[in-house]
């Protein structure tokens, strides 16, 4: 019963943040990015300071080991944020939402790199599979031969939202390192202050929103907020090899706000990158589950073989 109590504020999680998202993509024609941000993060404090509150966990959160952790953890995914909402504004919710699922291969890539895990043939295998879904949604959006607007700024969108991607791949391995020595409150508390700091770099090109834009960007900071605790109280309840494949509901969220909201009707190809993309995630999950099972297993033995 717990680990579906788990899955359930897992799913609402993602809802919550896919309608975010598309509130996000409503203003990007008329309100800058960098101000979405800001919004994004400083109202998002508010919700979260008042459920660390009643939790009991205010003072751990405020407490840290390292700032400079931080703030690097802040800057990256400030990054991935900022190019995310760009993106928005060029390219259909679904396909930047299925362009974000190479965000877990990426992690794989990075690791490797960064933090010297071993990755064998399966995990690599299923990295160069997802990477060949990402190649076949955006194929139809790199064209070359003759520019024409549109298609160029569908271009640029692709490339903001691969960035965004890699940015928030960055992002998780911080975290990776981070979770050692901080708790779990802090990472998230600090990463909304420093995403509010980092965004007013931007504030020269901010406009005045009009009472109903204020709002809704007031909207996308709460709802972000209550989406992070969802998605963090779902982890106090079920293990992360159960919940985390749910990660890919978001693909249904989008397809269907963009069909209703935005009236986006997603083509085969993108469909079938997509699902390739997903496949590939949820296969890197539950390798990654039975890798932690097996070193578990091996510690009092010999260490793992290469997975």
């Amino acid at each position: 019963m717990q680990q579906i109590h788990g899955i359930g504020l897992k799913i609402g999680a993602i809802a919550l943040f896919t309608v975010m998202f598309a509130l996000v993509k409503a203003l990007s024609a008329t309100i800058p990015a960098g101000q979405t941000v800001f919004f994004r993060s400083a109202f998002a404090i508010p919700v979260l300071f008042a459920w660390l509150m009643m939790q009991g966990e205010l003072a751990g959160a405020v407490s840290v080991k390292s700032k400079r952790a931080h703030v690097w953890r802040g800057f990256v995914g400030t990054a991935a944020m900022g190019l995310n909402f760009t993106a928005a504004g060029f390219l259909p919710l679904p396909e930047i939402t299925a362009i974000g699922f190479t965000t877990p291969l990426l992690i794989v890539v990075f690791a490797s790199v960064m933090l010297g895990e071993r990755v064998g043939v399966y995990r690599i295998s299923a990295v160069l599979v997802g990477l060949i879904g990402v190649l076949i949604i955006v194929e139809p959006r790199l064209t070359f031969g003759a520019l024409e607007p549109a298609q160029d700024s569908m271009k640029l969108g692709v490339i903001l939202a691969i960035t965004a991607a890699a940015c928030a791949a960055l992002a998780q391995i911080q975290i990776r390192k981070m979770v050692q020595v901080e708790r779990t409150s802090a990472i998230i508390f600090y990463f909304c202050i420093t995403a509010s700091v980092f965004s007013l770099s931007t504030i020269g090109t901010w406009v005045w929103p009009s009472l109903l834009q204020f709002l809704i960007l007031i909207l996308i900071g709460v709802l972000g907020g209550v989406g992070q605790i969802m998605l963090t109280t779902a982890y106090r309840y079920a293990p992360a090899s159960v919940i985390a494949p749910f990660d890919y509901t978001a693909m249904i969220f989008a397809l269907g706000i963009g069909y209703f909201a935005f009236a986006e009707l997603p083509s085969a190809q993108m469909i079938l990158g997509a699902g390739i993309v997903i496949a590939a995630g949820v296969f890197v999950i539950l390798r990654e589950a039975r890798l932690g099972l097996r070193r578990g297993q091996a510690r009092r033995a010999k260490p793992p073989p290469a997975l």
